[in-house]
């Protein structure tokens, strides 16, 4: 199931972090003239914080200039990703064309490569594109120049290879698919493609409680 959106200021530190993790980033901050993708998703979040929670006027101030900063660095880095749609441990792998619809629901610790897009099917007389958009799982890795449509779901830990064209439903967990249409083509999901962002940093909070 897709991760649910930030409601609070605990969920918008939570995904910060998880993405930051998610990235292999060490530092705290982005460097000024590095991490162009860091600070797209730190502006992304900031964005979704803004949206879902009722913040004071002088941050609305805020919102308005990160939702400029945010457009500007879309073009730059050729991203058409709308806020609400990514859960937690985000990781965009390179700059380049990304087009995600903004009904898709993807869970967390995505791992996306350039050239992909993850869009309705054709439009039916009385559907909207809610009713024709993806829900993706969570621990998805897909590749590159991979194409995401229709009123389907993707289970958890699922491998999309690159190049694949998926328009049905994948409901075994773990597994790769590949081709133009997608098929099952192994039994070895995304477990070791890259970091598990969230898993990561409940564990470490439990370790840390005790």
């Amino acid at each position: 199931m897709a991760a649910r959106m930030i409601q609070s200021k605990e969920d918008y530190r939570f995904y910060l972090e998880a993405d930051r993790v998610a990235l292999a980033i060490d530092r705290k901050r982005p460097a000024l003239f590095q991490d162009e993708i860091w600070k797209f998703q730190r502006l992304l979040r900031r964005i979704e914080f803004f949206q879902n929670c009722n913040t004071p006027r002088l941050r609305q101030i805020i919102y308005f200039q990160s939702r400029h900063s945010f457009r500007q660095l879309s073009v730059k880095l050729g991203f058409t990703i709308p806020p609400n749609v990514f859960g937690p441990g985000l990781s965009i792998a390179h700059r380049g064309a990304i087009v995600v619809n903004g009904e898709a629901k993807v869970g967390e610790n995505c791992r996306i490569s350039q050239c992909v897009t993850i869009g309705t099917s054709t439009y039916a007389p009385g559907t909207t594109p809610c009713d024709l958009s993806p829900t993706i799982g969570n621990n998805v890795f897909i590749g590159p120049g991979a194409v995401i449509v229709g009123k389907i779901e993707i289970a958890d830990g699922i491998a999309i290879g690159a190049n694949s064209y998926v328009a049905k439903s994948f409901k075994e967990s773990n597994i790769t698919i590949a081709g133009c249409p997608a098929r099952k083509v192994s039994n070895n999901g995304s477990r070791y493609c890259w970091h598990r962002a969230t898993e990561i940093l409940r564990a470490s909070r439990i370790v840390n409680s005790h």
